[in-house]
């Protein structure tokens, strides 16, 4: 008779993303426009930064990601550094006559003659990408009308004309002045989280759903659901993403939470998650993208499950690109658990520190 109850509980919960920043300072925060900052430093500066005047430039860069490239590409715009976004094009620059006269680091590159008034592509065969700092030097640049702040957008490509998706993405900015000579350079701090049943990578703007099902209860199969997390920041110290909430009730009803890691127990009450691909049951997936930062410890071992509100589950101590994380969730029931609808709301914080 009681199996026969049992049938009809239905287990459900819903997830709220919080984002929290913490630090002094400006801050320019976007969810859905800012890209990854792999660069631990990046400046454009210039001979001369009166506005009309001719000037050499110098880019540099360090902290690039492994991998090959075979373009960089500065935009300069006068809305945001942002990149994604619409760039508006100061009026006056024009990098189109520039030459290209000097460059360490990565070297083999040419002016590609896909570059514009506000835009520069420097182009090579591509190949590995080397540490420490790379740097171009350009002649011939034709600055723009207006003083103020111009912001730019660097980033490196596989493909030799700045096409598909990015290997590095970082914002800086220049300042022109109109009756002074003055260099001046800005990165705004953001971090960028978002979380969906789905994220398709590495995009929040493609984060859909918020509500998990995990239909009816049995003691004889463990019962599975999952959630995305997608982050980066280009905070001094890294972040951290927490979950805080209640394990699954129903009034005064509870299924318990694994408060050490455990496997996955068909006819025994459990519940618990962790952020990697696992085989029993079979759900989820180990973490996606080119950042570092690592699942903490008891939910990074495969076919383990722990829940334990306030626990971190993501950290690192760096800036950090995109990393899309998957949280799986096991429930189980024993024969005796009493029927009902069992509700858990989860919150899932992520804290950057500049």
């Amino acid at each position: 008779m009681r199996e026969r109850r049992l049938r009809f509980q239905r287990i459900a919960f819903g997830l709220i993303a919080v984002l929290l920043l913490e630090g002094a300072g400006p801050l320019a925060i976007s969810v859905t426009q800012v890209s990854a900052a792999n660069f631990a430093t990046r400046q454009v500066s210039m001979s001369d930064n009166l506005v009309n005047a001719v000037a050499n430039y110098t880019l540099a860069f360090s902290g690039q990601s492994a991998g090959t490239v075979g373009s960089i590409r500065l935009q300069l715009c006068t809305n945001d550094p942002f990149i994604g976004t619409p760039c508006t094009a100061p009026a006056g620059l024009d990098i189109t006559l520039a030459t290209l006269s000097n460059q360490s680091g990565m070297m083999g590159f040419t002016i590609s003659p896909n570059t514009t008034a506000n835009q520069l592509i420097l182009t090579r065969t591509p190949d590995v990408t080397l540490p420490g700092t790379s740097s171009y030097e350009l002649q011939g640049i034709h600055n723009p009308n207006n003083a103020g702040t111009v912001f730019g957008r660097l980033e490196t490509f596989a493909s030799t004309d700045a096409s598909g998706s990015h290997l590095d993405a970082s914002g800086l900015a220049v300042n022109y002045m109109a009756n002074a000579v003055s260099v001046s350079t800005y990165v705004p701090p953001y971090l960028l989280f978002c979380a969906g049943n789905t994220i398709q990578p590495y995009d929040c703007t493609t984060a859909q759903g918020n509500f998990v099902d995990f239909g009816e209860l049995s003691s004889l199969k463990t019962s599975t659901g999952q959630t995305q997390l997608l982050a980066a920041t280009n905070a001094d110290y890294g972040y951290t993403i927490r979950v805080l909430g209640t394990t699954l009730t129903s009034g005064i009803n509870v299924i318990p939470s694994l408060q050490t890691p455990d496997i996955a127990r068909t006819g025994v009450s459990q519940f618990g998650l962790n952020l990697r691909a696992n085989s029993t049951p079979p759900t989820g997936n180990d973490v996606q993208g080119s950042g570092s930062a690592a699942v903490a410890s008891g939910y990074d071992t495969p076919d383990y499950y722990k829940f334990v509100s306030g626990d971190v589950l993501v950290s690192s101590t760096i800036p950090d690109s995109y990393r899309l994380y998957t949280v799986s969730y096991i429930a189980n029931i024993s024969k005796n658990q009493p029927a009902g609808i069992y509700v858990s709301t989860l919150q899932y914080i992520a804290l950057a520190s500049f």
